[in-house]
């Protein structure tokens, strides 16, 4: 991805997750990424192609994030992986806020575009191919199905910690509670 092209899909994401999606504009886009006029549709000429871009970017962002939660994973401890997937998610609430709100209002944009459905399911994909995995080592009895329940509830946890933030936010009592029922079938 070129420089331009990437300070652009960034831009893009500031502009959503701090102002929602129905200022997505390419004049919108320009004046966040302190270029002239006219670049973002140099690059993206329709609002749908913006979009499609930024949806890619935040796929590639959020994938990378997942991947550097591998790293620091030792094969099969759940407490571990307990304590870093809360720091990403905390993360993700906290200094990536406006990363997870952009990500949620392309997923309301997905609901009225189902073009954009494909694109989200290969995200999926992508993280599920390492992820499942993940979530083998750790006992589960079924990996594939038990992944997508993790990330319905890392969803629901960043969905609702956004919406009504709470002081005593704890994600890891979750996580723990459903990586022990994965062991138990």
């Amino acid at each position: 991805m070129t420089d331009r092209r990437q300070l652009l899909l960034d831009a893009a994401i500031r502009v959503l997750g701090t102002r929602g999606p129905r200022q997505l504009t390419h004049r919108a886009v320009d004046a966040e990424a302190g270029l002239p006029e006219g670049s973002a549709s140099n690059r993206f000429r329709t609002r749908e192609a913006l979009v499609d871009g930024v949806f890619a970017r935040l796929v590639e962002v959020e994938t990378l994030a997942w991947q550097r939660l591998a790293v620091d994973l030792p094969p099969g401890d759940v407490a571990g992986f307990t304590r870093v997937l809360g720091r990403l998610i905390r993360r993700f609430t906290e200094e990536e806020r406006v990363v997870t709100l952009a990500r949620y209002a392309l997923f309301v944009e997905a609901a009225v575009r189902p073009e954009l459905r494909p694109a989200i399911e290969a995200g999926r994909a992508r993280l599920a191919g390492w992820g499942v995995p993940l979530v083998a080592a750790l006992g589960s009895t079924d990996p594939a199905n038990h992944f997508r329940s993790l990330l319905a509830l890392v969803d629901g946890l960043l969905g609702n910690q956004l919406a009504a933030p709470e002081e005593t936010f704890d994600p890891e009592s979750a996580v723990a509670a459903l990586l022990h029922g994965f062991r138990a079938g």
